[in-house]
C-alpha cells in the first residue's frame, strides 16, 4: 500500500513536488503581503445560492462553478470523465474563509477548476458521514490529523486519489500553491489516468481490508483499561496550565468527563485536581466569553488566552455537563456561574423562536476575526469612567498594545485585547466590585451595538440532542425552570419537525428558509448515526430527569431504529453512516474528538436502556460494541475516552433508584436526586416500558416512595423527603 500511495504523489507531480499542507494556527502563520485591491466584477450566483446551508451560500458568488453534493455533480463527472474536487468545510471555519478569499474568489483558479474539474462544496455538518470517509482517507494516505477546509480529489465514482487541507493560492516559501496542485493533477489525470484510478482503487480497497481485519475481541476489555487510560492521560497532562499539549489547546470534554469518573473509581485526588485546574484555566482564560457566556472553539496558545473565536453548540453542551458535574462534586460557586453563563448564552443567542438550537456562531464579523469580541485600550478609556476603567483594565488584563493580532489577515485590526481574568475573580470580591460590575454592564451594552458574528441557523438533530440533555440537567441541578423549559421546547421541536413517527426515522438537519429571505423550510432526511444516538441520549436523560414514560418510549424507538440502520450485527459496533449509494465506505469511528463517535455514545445508552427496561437485546448490543472496539480500547485507550465512560458504568457498582409516584408528586424527590453526583445511578419510574419487577412496586401510604438498590443490596423503601436525602447522602 505504501508503494501505491507513493505512486499517487509521483504521478501527480510530473516534475514538481506536491507537499501536504496541514492547517496552520493563526499564531504560526506569517502575515500575508498586502496586495492592492482590485475591483470585483459582478458575479452571477452559482447553484449554491439555492442551498439551505449558510456555508454553501457563502460560496454562492464565487466564480467557481460549484455543485452541491449530489447526483447532478456525480453524473457530470462520469459523463465528462473529469475528476472531482470535493471541498469540505463549515460556516464558522476560519481557514475556510481564508481559502475562499485567496483561492475560490480568484478568477484564474476558478477558470482552472471550471474547465478541468467538477467542483463540489460540502457542509461537513450536513453530511458528517461523507466528511468522515474523506477525512479518514486523507489521514490514511498522508499519516496526518487533517482539518478543515478539507480539499480532496476524487474519481467520478467518488474514490479519493489526492488531498490536502488549506492550500495558499500560489507557491511560496517552499509551500505548494493551489493553482499548481490543480495544474499538476490535471496533467496526471490526462496522461496517467490508469495509474491514478489504480491508486484510488488501491486506497479504497486498503481501507476496506483494514476494516475486515479488525476482528472483535472475544470478551469485553478488562477493567484494568480504565486505570491504564487514567495513567496515560495524567502522564501527558499539563499540570501547570491544564489540558494537554503546549498549544493550540482544545477543551476535550470527553477526556474531562472520563477523568471525573476515573477519580470517583480510583479515589486519586490528583486526578480531580487536574480536572479542576483545567476547568479553572478555561473559565478564566480568553477561550471563555466573559461578557456573553459560552466557550470559543479552542485556544491558539498554551494558556487558554487567545481563542479561535467561533462558538460551536456541541462544545457548549459537553462543557455544560462538565461544569455541572464539578459544581455537584465541589460546590464551588465558580463552576455554577460558568454553567449558568453557558445556559444563558444558549437561550439568548442560540435558540430559535420555534425551539431548536442553532449550530454555531462565526469567529468573524465585518470580515475580521474576533472583531465583535475584542477591545482596545483606547475604546475602553472612552466608554468607562475613571474608576471603572482602572478596575476593568486590571481585571481583564487590557493593555495599549493588546494581546491578539490576526496574522492570517493582510489588514488585521491593531491593538486588540482578548478579555481574560488575569487575577481570577479576586476583584469581584473586593472594594472595587461595584465599579467593576458597572464597567462590565457598560461593556455588555456597547458590545450589543456592534455588528454581531454570523450565526449558522441550521438546526441539527445530533447537536440538539447533546444540548437538550445538558440544558435539562442544568435546569434541574441549578433549580432554573427556564433551562428545563428551553430543553423541552427543543425536544418538542425535534419531535414535531424532524421525527417521522410512522416510519420511525429521524431527519438530520432543519433550516427555516426565512433566515435567507425566503419562505418554507428545508429538511435533510439523510440518516446520520450521530443524530439518532445523540437524540437517544437526550431522551434517555430527559426520562431520568422527569420520569415521563413518553420520553422512555421515544428512547426505545430511537434505539431500535439506530440498531436497524447503523449496528453491525455480525461484528458489533456502530457505523457512522447508513448503507446508501453516495457513501463509498462505511466506517466505525475510532477516535472521540470534538464529538464522540457513534459507538462511544451507543454503549452507555444501550446499557442504560437495558437497566431500565430489562430488555436483554439492549445489553447484547452494548457488549458487542465494546468487543468490536476491543483492539482500540486495549492498545489506545485514550482514543475513545467517551466509550471509557460507558466502560466505567459497565464495571461500576450499579445504583438503581425507582421513584413510585404518589399524591405528593415527584418534583422535590427528583430535585434532591440531582443535587448529588452519583454517576452510576439509574433513575426510573414504575410506569411505562420499564421491567416487570419495577412495574410491580407500589407507593406506600399513597406518598411518593423511593426504592434504592446498590449492587445486589437494597435499602428499605422510604417516602419521607428527609429520609430520602439521607439515603442519597449514604449512597454518594
Amino acid at each position: 500500500m505504501k508503494n501505491t500511495l507513493r505512486l499517487v504523489i509521483i504521478l501527480a507531480i510530473l516534475g514538481g513536488t506536491i507537499s501536504v499542507l496541514p492547517t496552520p494556527s493563526r499564531a504560526q502563520a506569517k502575515k500575508p503581503e498586502t496586495q492592492p485591491k482590485k475591483e470585483k466584477k459582478p458575479v452571477k450566483e452559482n447553484r449554491l445560492a439555492k442551498e439551505a446551508s449558510p456555508y454553501l451560500r457563502q460560496h454562492a458568488k464565487n466564480p467557481v462553478n460549484w455543485y452541491p453534493w449530489g447526483k447532478e455533480a456525480f453524473d457530470k463527472a462520469k459523463k465528462e470523465n473529469k475528476p472531482i474536487l470535493l471541498s469540505i468545510g463549515y460556516s464558522t471555519c476560519h481557514w475556510c474563509h481564508v481559502m475562499e478569499r485567496e483561492s475560490f474568489e480568484n478568477e484564474a483558479i476558478a477558470k482552472l477548476l471550471n474547465e478541468n474539474y467538477v467542483a463540489i462544496k460540502l457542509d461537513r455538518e450536513e453530511r458528517p458521514d461523507v466528511d468522515k470517509i474523506y477525512m479518514t482517507s486523507y489521514q490514511v494516505m498522508f499519516s496526518e490529523n487533517g482539518g478543515w477546509p478539507l480539499n480532496v480529489f476524487l474519481t467520478p465514482d467518488l474514490k479519493m486519489f489526492y488531498g490536502g487541507t488549506y492550500f495558499p493560492p500560489n507557491d511560496k516559501g517552499g509551500r505548494v500553491g493551489f493553482e499548481s496542485v490543480l495544474k499538476q493533477l490535471h496533467t496526471a489525470w490526462n496522461d496517467k489516468n490508469d495509474e491514478v484510478l489504480e491508486s484510488a482503487n488501491g486506497l479504497t480497497e486498503h481501507m476496506k481490508e483494514a476494516l475486515k481485519e479488525r476482528k472483535p475481541a472475544e470478551s469485553v476489555v478488562s477493567e484494568n483499561v480504565l486505570l491504564a487510560a487514567q495513567k496515560k492521560m495524567m502522564e501527558n497532562a499539563d499540570l501547570k496550565e491544564g489540558g494537554w499539549g503546549a498549544g493550540p489547546k482544545f477543551p476535550q470534554p470527553s477526556h474531562l468527563s472520563f477523568l471525573l469518573k476515573s477519580w470517583k473509581r480510583s479515589g486519586d485526588k490528583t486526578v480531580l485536581d487536574f480536572v479542576k485546574l483545567t476547568a479553572d484555566k478555561m473559565a478564566d482564560g480568553g477561550i471563555y466569553d466573559h461578557l456573553a457566556g459560552g466557550f470559543h472553539r479552542y485556544a491558539v496558545d498554551g494558556k487558554w488566552l487567545v481563542p479561535h473565536f467561533e462558538k460551536m453548540l456541541y462544545d457548549q453542551a459537553q462543557l455544560l455537563d462538565v461544569y455541572l458535574d464539578l459544581w455537584l462534586i465541589t460546590e464551588d460557586e465558580k463552576y455554577k456561574q460558568v454553567a449558568k453563563g453557558i445556559s444563558d448564552y444558549i437561550i439568548a443567542e442560540m435558540q430559535d423562536e420555534d425551539g431548536g438550537y442553532y449550530c454555531a456562531q462565526d469567529a468573524q464579523s465585518e470580515g475580521k476575526e474576533g472583531k465583535c469580541f475584542c477591545w482596545t485600550y483606547g475604546e475602553l478609556s472612552e466608554l468607562l469612567d475613571a474608576d471603572e476603567f482602572e478596575v476593568v483594565i486590571e481585571h481583564f488584563g487590557v493593555t495599549e498594545k493588546g494581546n491578539f493580532y490576526d496574522h492570517s489577515d493582510p489588514e488585521a485590526l491593531p491593538d486588540q485585547n482578548v478579555l481574560s481574568l488575569v487575577k481570577g475573580d479576586v476583584l469581584l470580591k473586593g472594594d472595587k466590585k461595584n465599579a467593576l460590575l458597572s464597567g462590565i454592564a457598560k461593556m455588555k451594552k456597547a458590545r450589543q451595538k456592534r455588528v454581531p458574528a454570523m450565526t449558522d441557523k441550521k438546526v441539527l438533530a445530533s447537536w440538539n440532542g447533546m444540548m437538550i440533555g445538558a440544558m435539562a440537567r442544568s435546569g434541574v441541578i441549578l433549580g432554573e425552570q427556564r433551562y428545563m423549559e428551553s430543553a423541552q421546547r427543543a425536544v418538542a421541536f425535534i419531535k414535531e419537525l424532524l421525527w417521522n413517527e410512522k416510519k420511525q426515522r429521524l431527519a438530520h438537519r432543519y433550516f427555516n428558509l426565512k433566515h435567507r429571505g425566503a419562505e418554507g423550510i428545508d429538511v435533510d432526511t439523510s440518516d446520520q448515526a450521530e443524530s439518532y444516538l445523540l437524540m437517544l441520549q437526550a431522551t434517555r436523560k430527559l426520562y431520568e430527569l422527569t420520569l415521563d414514560p413518553k420520553m422512555l418510549e421515544w428512547s426505545i424507538q430511537l434505539a431500535k431504529a439506530s440498531q436497524q440502520l447503523f449496528f453491525d450485527a455480525k461484528q458489533g459496533g456502530f457505523y457512522e453512516a447508513a448503507d446508501v449509494p453516495d457513501v463509498v465506505l462505511r466506517l466505525k469511528g475510532d477516535y472521540d474528538g470534538a464529538m464522540p463517535t457513534a459507538s462511544s455514545v451507543a454503549v452507555l445508552e444501550y446499557l442504560k436502556l437495558h437497566a431500565i427496561t430489562g430488555d436483554e437485546e439492549f445489553g447484547k448490543v452494548a457488549e458487542m460494541t465494546f468487543k468490536a472496539h476491543g483492539q482500540d480500547l486495549s492498545h489506545y485507550p485514550t482514543s475513545l475516552t467517551f466509550m471509557l465512560v460507558g466502560l466505567d458504568y459497565h464495571y461500576g457498582k450499579k445504583q438503581r433508584l425507582v421513584l413510585v409516584s404518589g399524591e405528593d408528586g415527584l418534583k422535590e424527590f427528583i430535585g434532591s436526586v440531582n443535587q448529588t453526583w452519583m454517576p452510576n445511578l439509574t433513575v426510573l419510574g414504575s410506569s411505562g416500558k420499564v421491567d416487570d419487577f419495577t412495574k410491580s412496586l407500589k407507593a406506600i401510604d399513597g406518598k411518593i416512595t423511593a426504592y434504592f438498590c446498590e449492587g445486589e443490596a437494597c435499602k428499605a423503601p422510604v417516602n419521607d423527603i428527609e429520609e430520602f436525602k439521607k439515603l442519597l447522602k449514604d449512597g454518594k
